[in-house]
C-alpha cells in the first residue's frame, strides 16, 4: 500500500496556508540548531509578522505535490506541513517553501566583494523544506533561476548545507554582506547566479 505522490508544481502561498507554513519554518530552526547553525534563524525567525507580510504581498512560494494514502496509513500521513489524507483522497503537501524577493535587496548595496553585475535580480530568502522529500531546494532554486536568469541569495557562514545547495546549482560566491540589527551574527556569505 503506502503514499503515491503526483507531480510537483509551485504556487504562491495564501493566507490558509500560514499554519503549515510555520511548522516548516519551526521544522527548518530544529535542523539547523541540530546540524551546527542555531543562530541564523535561533528560535524566532522568520518573525510572524515577517511570515504574514510575505504572503500579503505575494512573496511568500510553495513547492507543492499530491499525496494519496491508503488505508492501511491511517488517512493521515503524520508530516510536519500538516497534510492529512482522507481514506483514498487526494491532499496537497508542501515540499518547501521560500520568499522571492522582486527589486533591489537592501541589505546587498554594500559588499565585501562584487557582485557578478548589477543587472535587476530577484533575491530567494527564508527556504525551508518540510523534510518530506530529499532535493527540493535544488528544485526552488532551479524554478527561480529559469524564471527570472538572475538570482542572488546569502546564507550564514555556519550553513554548509546551504552553501552546499547554491554552490552546486551554480550560484558564485561573491563576497560578505553585513546584516543589520544582528549584533555579533550579521555577517552572511553573499552568491548570485546569472543565466544569460
Amino acid at each position: 500500500m503506502g503514499t503515491h505522490a503526483f507531480p510537483r508544481r509551485f504556487r504562491h502561498a495564501a493566507m490558509r496556508d500560514y499554519e503549515r507554513i510555520q511548522r516548516i519554518y519551526a521544522h527548518a530552526r530544529a535542523l539547523m540548531a541540530a546540524n551546527g547553525n542555531p543562530t541564523q534563524w535561533g528560535n524566532t525567525f522568520p518573525l510572524e509578522s515577517t511570515v504574514r507580510r510575505d504572503i500579503v504581498e505575494g512573496r511568500t512560494m510553495l513547492l507543492i505535490d499530491s499525496a494519496i494514502s491508503s488505508a492501511a496509513d491511517g488517512g493521515n500521513d503524520g508530516n510536519v506541513d500538516g497534510a492529512k489524507t482522507a481514506n483514498g483522497m487526494a491532499t496537497e503537501r508542501i515540499l518547501a517553501q521560500f520568499a522571492l524577493c522582486p527589486g533591489e535587496d537592501p541589505t546587498y548595496c554594500e559588499i565585501d566583494g562584487s557582485w557578478l553585475d548589477d543587472d535587476p535580480y530577484v533575491t530567494i530568502h527564508r527556504i525551508a523544506s518540510s523534510g518530506l522529500a530529499a532535493h527540493v531546494a535544488y528544485d526552488c532554486i532551479e524554478w527561480v533561476a529559469k524564471q527570472y536568469g538572475n538570482v542572488r541569495a546569502d546564507t550564514h557562514p555556519n550553513n554548509k548545507a546551504m552553501q552546499h545547495v547554491l554552490e552546486r546549482s551554480g550560484f558564485a560566491r561573491c563576497g560578505l554582506i553585513s546584516l543589520p540589527n544582528r549584533g555579533d551574527d550579521k555577517i552572511r556569505i553573499a552568491y548570485q547566479r546569472h543565466d544569460r
